[in-house]
């Protein structure tokens, strides 16, 4: 789990425009209910964000970043994982995701990412873009095929490697499309910069589109309000996610802080 059950998200500057929000409920496509997040600006500017979460599933932390997204302009829908097992109420702080988290399989956790982005396509949002964090993050990297139809990923720490055996978005790098940008922690004990490393190479390899951006000393799960010594880096990530989000309405998937049309990878120092 990246966070507390008291974790909230950072902020972004003013807010551009009002929000409404509220839990929905959502069905798979193997029938499955499951319980999501949703807040729409009431001015939308920019693609729609799909928001995974870490591997507690749906939480008070993502259901204010969908908030903190729409503030933005963007519709922004925050999922869970485990409708399956858990039903689709609100969870108590105890809850024990990780017994649910191992019944969890893969068809599954797609079907409800197809299903998220549907649920934004319908609102009238045109293009979505996912925003996976830790489990979620490499949810997030697997979803950028081209069967998801999302117009670009983000992911924040989420480990692209082999994983309890099972082949992750390194491996899988000729099935993906980009842009995607990933945001790692230098100080992040469970993804190295080796394994950071051998992800952008497979990208490279199989010519796509990304920006891989390390913040030094920084470590897992740095994106979070009331941590001072990381403000700076959490005030880059927003900058950068706010940038692809804008990229991706626009011809050229061009950042504000790069250009996605080819690789790259760079180190924020602290």
């Amino acid at each position: 789990m990246c966070y507390e059950s008291n974790a909230v998200p950072p902020v972004y500057g003013s807010p551009r425009t009002t929000v409404t929000s509220g839990r929905v409920v959502l069905t798979s496509a193997d029938g499955a209910r499951f319980a999501a997040f949703l807040s729409r600006p009431g001015r939308r500017s920019g693609p729609a964000v799909l928001v995974l979460p870490d591997n507690r599933g749906l939480s008070g932390f993502y259901e204010r970043l969908t908030e903190r997204l729409a503030e933005q302009g963007h519709t922004a829908l925050a999922i869970d994982y485990f409708g399956r097992t858990a039903g689709t109420g609100p969870r108590p702080d105890d809850f024990p995701f990780m017994e649910h988290l191992g019944r969890a399989y893969k068809d599954g956790l797609f079907a409800d990412i197809a299903a998220g982005a549907a649920h934004l396509r319908a609102e009238g949002c045109e293009e979505v873009v996912s925003l996976g964090f830790c489990f979620g993050g490499r949810l997030a990297f697997m979803a950028a095929r081209p069967g998801f139809g999302l117009a670009g990923t983000i992911g924040l720490y989420g480990y692209p490697d082999v994983l309890f055996g099972n082949p992750g978005p390194t491996q899988m790098a000729g099935e993906l499309r980009g842009p995607i940008l990933g945001l790692f922690g230098g100080a992040d004990e469970g993804i190295s910069a080796e394994v950071v490393s051998a992800f952008g190479e497979a990208l490279d390899g199989a010519g796509v589109a990304h920006e891989f951006v390390t913040y030094a000393g920084a470590p897992h799960s740095f994106f979070e309000l009331g941590r001072p010594e990381l403000a700076e880096a959490c005030a880059d990530a927003w900058a950068r996610i706010l940038g692809f989000l804008a990229a991706a309405e626009r011809p050229g998937k061009r950042t504000a802080r790069g250009d996605l049309t080819s690789p790259r990878a760079a180190t924020m120092q602290d």
